[in-house]
């Protein structure tokens, strides 16, 4: 079968940073809304714009740095991708995790994703951080959609352990140690952009949805399929009740993720610090 596009694209950009990286990270962080300082208190050994990657996207999101950032944090080689892509902008599933599948060649064992969301379960409240053992995709598009390439990861990828167990064990425990508070939930990706109706997020929720956002999903369906093991985090920013629904600003999810930032730092730091390779 002829390789298509997205394979010599992916091997093109994996061949221009495997010249320049200073090591190959073993773990992987996508960094979203409001999220992005963790990036900064990573000892920092090279930083590459997105825009100067060879067929990288470009994040158009304002609350999105836009960077690959690889350094040391806790004694651990990362790379860390400030500012992610989503479908809502005109990308692709596949074309959205493009920089995700670049850095999966690089064979790491870890992949660390976060998000803002809103919550759908009444128990949580804005502000809580909730650990996603479960997702629902209703993307209306798959990033192994086409040709699948052995090399890459099997055609059909089991997804029942999608978020590892083992990992969410032991954020559990590092979160107790800090006496932090946590929740646990099933993550639902809808399109966007547009925010949920009452009557969607009343389906959402009949359907087994804790948290709805727009991302994530494709990503960690990519890192499963190059056999990575995932852990993922959501930030609440606010709560829908679609019996006593409120309108959603986005700039009040952005200011919740920021209320959050310096504790789900210090999680996940506490977290790769744990971590035994």
């Amino acid at each position: 079968m002829e390789r298509d596009l997205n394979f010599k694209k992916v091997k093109e950009t994996y061949e221009y940073l495997e010249k320049i990286i200073p090591f190959k990270p073993d773990i992987i962080i996508t960094l979203g809304t409001g999220l992005s300082s963790l990036g900064d208190r990573v000892n920092k050994i090279a930083v590459f714009p997105y825009k100067e990657i060879p067929n990288f996207p470009v994040s158009t999101v304002e609350t999105h740095k836009g960077q690959l950032v690889f350094g040391i944090l806790e004694g651990k080689k990362i790379a860390v991708l400030q500012g992610r892509f989503h479908y809502y902008e005109g990308y692709s599933a596949k074309e959205l995790t493009f920089p995700l599948r670049v850095l999966a060649l690089f064979k790491p064992k870890i992949y660390i994703v976060s998000n803002a969301s809103g919550g759908l379960n009444l128990s949580f409240k804005s502000g809580d951080i909730m650990l996603i053992k479960d997702h629902i995709n209703l993307i209306p598009d798959n990033p192994l959609r086409g040709p699948n390439y052995e090399d890459w990861g099997p055609r059909f990828p089991d997804m029942s352990q999608a978020y590892d167990p083992e990992l969410r064990e032991l954020f559990k425990k590092v979160a107790r140690d800090l006496e932090e508070e946590i929740k646990e939930g099933v993550y639902v990706a809808v399109p966007g952009p547009s925010l949920e109706t009452p009557a969607e997020t009343r389906f959402l929720k009949i359907i087994g949805a804790d948290a709805v956002g727009m991302s994530t999903v494709p990503e960690v369906i990519v890192a499963v399929h190059a056999g990575l093991k995932v852990l993922g985090l959501s930030v609440i920013s606010n709560v829908n009740d679609p019996d006593n629904f409120k309108p959603i600003l986005f700039s009040e999810v952005v200011e919740q993720s920021k209320k959050v930032e310096k504790r789900l730092e210090k999680l996940v730091k506490a977290f790769i610090k744990e971590l035994k390779f």
